[in-house]
Order: structure tokens, then sequence, then C-alpha cells
């Protein structure tokens, strides 16, 4: 059993990595690259604070801490725990794939790209109200194709991202709770709020 997954894990990769075009390169590469973001992040807290008022105090922070969880406890634990090798680095593999924005450290399992950011799509998509469903659905597009990157440039298997995504969704899904108790004692104007929520 444990073959025939491993044998999928890779069959889906090679899959993902085979099909390319200077394009979807370039895309890939961007979507990968984790210091792009930082405006959109800066813009993402900018309206947080906004909307979410005298909340945000409490909702920056714990996003903040489940972030860090999710990079720390990927790659300072899981990592050097199952000490999986990323494709890129398995020399049974590596000659096959199209590596075409170098390769990482050396192990792989599990995915930090994907933890960190189903961790913030995740508790922002939970502690949000519905009139932000738009955000949300490109929140989670977001999450999804910064984890598809990182399978297309052969950094990690399928397996290492769907790990990677279950713990950032689960460490959000406990920050989300922690919100949700915290923010009760902390009033807003129902106009800003609550308003179609």
């Amino acid at each position: 059993m444990i073959e025939l997954l491993q044998g999928l894990d890779r069959w889906l990769l090679v899959a993902a990595n085979s099909r390319h075009w200077h394009w979807l390169d370039s895309l890939m590469v961007f979507l990968s690259e984790r210091f792009v973001w930082f405006p959109a992040y800066f813009v993402m807290v900018v309206v947080l604070g906004y909307y979410l008022q005298r909340r945000a105090l409490i909702a920056l922070p714990l996003l903040g801490i489940v972030i860090a969880l999710a990079d720390s406890i990927s790659s300072r634990l899981f990592k050097p725990y199952f000490a999986r090798l990323r494709p890129c680095h398995d020399p049974e593999l590596s000659a096959t794939l199209n590596l075409v924005h170098g390769c990482g450290g050396q192990f792989g399992f599990l995915s930090s790209h994907a933890a960190n950011s189903f961790a913030l799509a995740v508790f922002l998509c939970i502690i949000l109200p519905r009139r932000f469903r738009i955000a949300k659905i490109i929140l989670f597009v977001w999450a999804v194709l910064i984890s598809y990157s990182r399978i297309y440039l052969g950094a990690h298997y399928p397996s290492d991202v769907a790990a990677g995504a279950t713990l950032g969704s689960l460490l959000a899904w406990l920050a989300a709770m922690a919100y949700e108790r915290l923010a009760v004692r902390v009033p807003v104007k129902v106009s800003k709020i609550h308003s179609n929520a």
C-alpha cells in the first residue's frame, strides 16, 4: 500500500512538472517567491485594521503567531525528523525533472509554503464575515496556486504539499477559535463588521 501511494505521489509530481511553458514557468517562480508578496501583506494588514477595528489588535498577532508556528513546525520539526529528500534532490528522480528555479533545502516533508499560505488563508476565511466571500475565494485560490507551484517546480511531492496544507489549516482553525473567544469581549461598530454578516 505504501509503495502504491509513493508511486502515485511520483506520478502526480512528474505529470505536473513535465508540462512547461515559458510564461507558466515565470508565473510559478513568481508565486513561489515569498518576498514579492510583502506589498500584498501590507495592504491586507491595512484593510484588516480598517474593517476589524480594535479586533485587529487580536486578529493580527494571532495571524502572525499561526504563520510563525506553521513555518517553524514544518521547517524545524517535520523536515529534519522525516528527512525526506525533495524530488529535486532525489538522485533517482532529479535528472528527469525540469528545474527552472533551483531546488532549495535538502528535505521536503512537509511544504512550508503550503503550511504558511493555508494558515493565512484559512484563518482569514474563518474570522471574516460572509460579506467578504469574494476575498475568501481569492485567498483560497492564492493558497492553492502557491502550493501547486511547489510541485510544478519540482521542489515538493504532492503529499508534501497536502501535509503542509493540512498543518496550516489545523493551526489556523485553532487560532480562529481563540480569536472568536477573545473578540467577543471587544465591541465594534455594527455597520462595519456585522452588516451583511
